[in-house]
């Protein structure tokens, strides 16, 4: 059984307001990224494993409050509800929501699932024992915001989770590739792999958290025979990439040196068929 509200009312004056236009209109831009193409394919094929890490890391028990922050699919809140939590998974876009409700259900597992943005969380303070996001808090535009969500939805003594692509490592350097082809950032928006620098981290949580400790590991990826395999898999699936090549549709010469700089970094990372998707995994403790 699942539960579902789409609701974006708070529960507490304390709660922040997403307000302005310009701020809205930029959510809803995101959401309508992450819909397009098939992220849920991404997760069953590569990214799955990562939330349940985050979740055994975490070290997530049955009867806790869970709530999973950008959880996409739920690859964080699945787990999560499998070991006994009550699990709530919250993201900006429905239709990712709906791919790990309807994955709920086949299993029997009880959720509530919310559509929700990280930066403005329908949540009275300390609401959690546990907070967590799996490559999914990364990427909302301003990061302090969201740090500030993470830390006031958890209780004081519970803990935080964050799972994040760093910028030296293959996905990082993705968007490394891709950032000269893209529309500008918005004013006052950061760089999502930033996530995955540990003193990034300690800086947005501050002195609110403690026993703060960040685990670098990587992904083993072994899906693709050879860089070009990669790039046309992340122009068919990946969001962010199929934003980027929408932008410069109308000039051919930057789709073919696009194309290009996506094959010859796949090859870079590419070793005997296995890549390695270097990720941060931060634990806290709110004080």
């Amino acid at each position: 059984m699942t539960t579902t509200s789409t609701s974006t009312s708070t529960t507490s004056t304390s709660v922040p307001i997403t307000a302005t236009p310009q701020d809205q209109a930029l959510k809803a831009k995101h959401a309508a990224m992450w819909a397009s193409g098939n992220y849920p394919t991404v997760v069953d094929d590569i990214v799955e494993p990562l939330g349940g890490i985050l979740v055994e890391t975490v070290g997530v028990r049955s009867g806790q409050r869970v709530l999973d922050v950008a959880a996409g699919t739920g690859t964080s809140a699945l787990p999560s509800a499998r070991s006994g939590a009550e699990v709530t998974a919250t993201d900006l876009t429905p239709e990712l929501l709906d791919v790990g409700r309807a994955a709920a259900a086949r299993e029997g597992l009880e959720l509530t699932w919310k559509t929700a943005d990280a930066e403005a969380l329908p949540y009275a303070d300390s609401s959690f024992d546990v907070v967590l996001s799996c490559i999914g808090v990364m990427f909302a535009p301003h990061h302090q915001q969201a740090a500030d969500e993470l830390v006031r939805v958890c209780r004081p003594g519970g803990t935080i989770g964050v799972l994040s692509w760093t910028p030296e490592g293959f996905i990082g350097q993705v968007f490394a590739v891709m950032k000269p082809y893209a529309p500008p950032p918005p004013p006052g928006a950061s760089p999502a792999p930033l996530w995955g620098h540990a003193d990034h981290v300690r800086d947005l949580f501050g002195d609110r958290v403690d026993d703060l400790v960040a685990h670098q590991q990587s992904l083993r990826v072994d899906r693709f025979a050879d860089g070009a395999e990669f790039r046309d898999y992340m122009k068919a699936n990946y969001g962010p990439t199929i934003a980027v090549y929408k932008f410069i549709a109308d000039e051919p010469g930057k789709v073919e040196a696009l194309d290009a700089d996506l094959a010859a970094l796949g090859e870079r990372f590419l070793h005997a068929g296995v890549m390695a998707w270097e990720y941060l995994l931060v634990t806290a403790r709110r004080v």
